[in-house]
């Protein structure tokens, strides 16, 4: 299939599938493209992803981004889900130590160019891991800032060359967590602690009542995502 033929199969399914339930598009897309991962930050909207995926293709990969920078509750919930599935999540590290790093940039670069962080520690590892691809899943939701918000669920994404699948765009916080409350997903605890979005510990604070889910995420300057979805 050359790049023209699978555009149009994307347009025309993005159409047909706007209306499925994310399993289906799941099965759709692990069907119609084998050679396919999925992008996983152990957040509520991904461990339900993982859930589904481990009911619909439990051989599909699953990789995250091992920043050296997560909060250790990350870890404990990657490791706790990696023992409940039997599964083995492949971890995609950036090419310099956060030590180098701090010799080649100055310490504390999330302060000084939070730019210039993620695109060492994020989008260059996530480009490379996708490079051995031809489609990927993620978890973003329309309604997760207004970046997200024309997402379709099934897209070209011309950054990265290849198809992406958002199952579960069209969802709200609130079908998020009755997944998981249904299904009984293991979930970060730093959910139950004030982060609605989690990301690196240095770049992340609790939401405080009243204020964007996304509020905590590079809190304090004009920075609303990490380069990975834009």
């Amino acid at each position: 299939m050359n790049l023209l033929e699978k555009e149009k199969l994307i347009a025309e399914k993005a159409v047909e599938l706007e209306s499925a339930t994310p399993e289906e598009i799941i099965a759709w897309a692990v069907e119609t493209f084998p050679n396919i991962t999925f992008a996983c930050s152990f957040g509520a909207e991904d461990v339900v992803l993982v859930d589904m995926l481990q009911k619909i293709s439990p051989s599909t990969d699953i990789f995250y981004l091992d920043t050296d920078f997560h909060f250790q509750e990350t870890y404990v919930t990657r490791d706790i889900i990696t023992d409940k599935y039997d599964l083995e999540f492949v971890r995609v590290s950036p090419l310099i130590t956060p030590e180098e790093q701090a010799a080649q940039h100055g310490e504390e670069l999330w302060k000084s160019d939070p730019n210039a962080c993620c695109n060492i520690r994020k989008v260059e590892p996530l480009t490379r891991i996708l490079s051995q691809y031809e489609a990927w899943i993620t978890g973003i939701r329309r309604d997760q800032a207004p970046t997200r918000a024309n997402s379709k669920k099934i897209e070209y994404d011309n950054k990265f060359g290849l198809v992406k699948f958002n199952p579960i765009a069209g969802w709200t916080s609130e079908d998020v967590w009755n997944y998981i409350r249904e299904n009984e997903v293991i979930y970060n605890p730093l959910h139950d602690r004030n982060y609605p979005s989690i990301g690196c510990e240095y770049c992340t604070r609790p939401v405080m009542p009243g204020e964007d889910p996304r509020a905590g995420r590079w809190s304090g300057s004009d920075k609303t995502e990490c380069g990975l979805h834009k």
